[in-house]
């Protein structure tokens, strides 16, 4: 019998592959995504020191004001304006980013579209 491997299966196994070659410092930190069923996290960790610079999430309380009513698409490209704007303050310029295995299209593709809009590189 053949065992059916889950989509989340499969992506964690790619974001395992890709973990292997990006890592992030206090100068050019990771910036990690990660999906629910319900909210989206965004997060720029600094590997070097095993340390979160900054956390964002649809749970953050004023985001979550914000996106009241809204659809997914928008509360994608307000994590990103936001998470350009808070890495901006600290003086980050370029980051790498770590999709997490989930593929570079739809909307995660209009998150990073909206980072590159604020002036963040990578």
């Amino acid at each position: 019998m053949i065992k059916q491997v889950s989509r989340n299966e499969k992506r964690k196994a790619r974001h395992k592959r890709i973990r292997k070659k990006i890592s992030g410092t206090s100068s050019r930190p990771r910036v990690c995504i990660y999906k629910s069923l319900k909210h989206i996290y965004l997060q720029a960790i600094d590997d070097e020191n095993g340390h979160t610079l900054i956390y964002l999430s649809t749970l953050t309380p004023e985001i979550r004001e914000t996106l009241k009513g809204k659809k997914n698409r928008e509360a994608y490209i307000l994590l990103g304006q936001k998470m350009a704007d808070l890495l901006l303050e600290k003086g980050i310029k370029t980051i790498v980013f770590d999709r997490s295995g989930y593929m570079y299209h739809g909307n995660i593709k209009a998150l990073c579209e909206e980072m590159r809009k604020k002036g963040i590189e990578f």
